[in-house]
């Protein structure tokens, strides 16, 4: 696990190469060390500020041992109570930080998937919202991403997509994106004017190394078949498309997104890949993990973590019980003040 002096290395490390990269014409790596160098200096800003309450209450102890039944003793003791509690509340919020960063390290790359719900053509419609702000949020991140699989609709919605991601603590980033995801908002196509709700699943799994998982050329079961999709000339012409079954677990992926079979071969076993070491790290870690299933659940209305209410112009997360607006520009990738308060009241 990482240290606070660990950090304070990492930081002083990042703002010398920042200082080199100023007359570099590389923004995308410039912009890496940029927000490598903030995250740092949050940690850093808390550590300093839990530096001045433990201060404060060494100060407290020199007044309530020197004048302890004097009126300036009594308002010691008030504020005495008070830091602590903030003292209390800065170490357990610096520890979660440590023990996260240590984890997000394992972890650079990710699958997200995305699957349309309850909720018809309008929750396709959704999906396609939610893997654009995925999409974008990874673009200001300066984070890389493939995608794996998709399958559109007719309308341009997305009944299900696989995306990889990669760039430095994308799993830290995203984990807590996992779950049901649920709108309430009047389709493009209600002609009433009807709000309705929909649903979309989220599902965040960490890409594993290459010595992380082993695939046994017996245990998976490989079929080509014909592409599917909403139309276009290259649509069931030739078995391209190819699904494989780990037949010790009983996981199947398909995958048909590229004209070449063998670029959906590697596709589908980056996705087996990630599916069988998250069963793996569920059986290794119950108590602390959720399987895959618990992340999509059944999809029903009632089963969110998030709801987006677009009348009333309102983000809900109902994990930490917090709000926010301006939906345009969250889903337009602006992920960050959620994603932060997801990281502090998620320990």
């Amino acid at each position: 696990m990482k240290t606070v002096e660990d950090i304070r290395n990492d930081y002083n490390q990042t703002l010398t190469l920042l200082k080199q990269a100023e007359s570099s014409s590389d923004w995308k790596t410039r912009g890496e060390l940029s927000k490598r160098k903030d995250d740092m200096q949050y940690v850093l800003d808390m550590v300093n500020k839990l530096e001045e309450i433990k201060n404060r209450l060494t100060e407290n102890e020199g007044i309530l041992n020197t004048y302890p039944d004097e009126e300036l003793a009594v308002i010691a003791r008030e504020e005495k109570t008070i830091l602590l509690n903030q003292r209390s509340k800065l170490e357990q919020e610096i520890q979660a930080i440590l023990n996260k960063k240590e984890e997000a390290g394992d972890y650079d790359s990710i699958i997200l998937e995305i699957r349309a719900g309850t909720g018809g053509e309008e929750a396709a419609l959704f999906a396609a919202n939610l893997l654009n702000m995925y999409l974008r949020y990874a673009d200001l991140k300066g984070w890389q991403t493939q995608t794996l699989d998709s399958d559109k609709t007719e309308i341009g919605g997305i009944k299900e997509a696989v995306i990889e991601i990669r760039g430095d603590n994308a799993y830290a980033k995203m984990k807590y994106e996992g779950g049901v995801h649920r709108v309430q908002r009047i389709p493009d196509t209600e002609k009433a004017g009807r709000i309705h709700t929909s649903t979309v699943a989220v599902a965040i799994l960490p890409k594993p190394k290459k010595s992380q998982i082993s695939l046994r050329a017996d245990d998976l079961r490989v079929e080509n078949y014909h592409s599917s999709g909403p139309g276009g000339q290259y649509v069931n012409k030739r078995e391209t498309a190819v699904r494989i079954t780990h037949i010790p677990t009983g996981v199947v992926v398909a995958c048909q997104t590229s004209r070449n079979q063998a670029q959906n071969k590697e596709n589908a076993l980056a996705i087996l890949e990630a599916r069988i070491l998250k069963i793996q790290d569920d059986k290794q870690n119950a108590s602390q993990q959720k399987d895959r299933k618990s992340q999509v659940g059944k999809m029903e209305r009632a089963e969110k973590i998030r709801t987006y209410n677009y009348p009333q112009d309102r983000i809900t997360d109902h994990r930490i019980k917090k709000t926010w607006h301006n939906i345009q520009a969250i889903m337009q990738g602006n992920l960050d003040e959620i994603i932060e308060e997801l990281e502090r009241g998620l320990v």
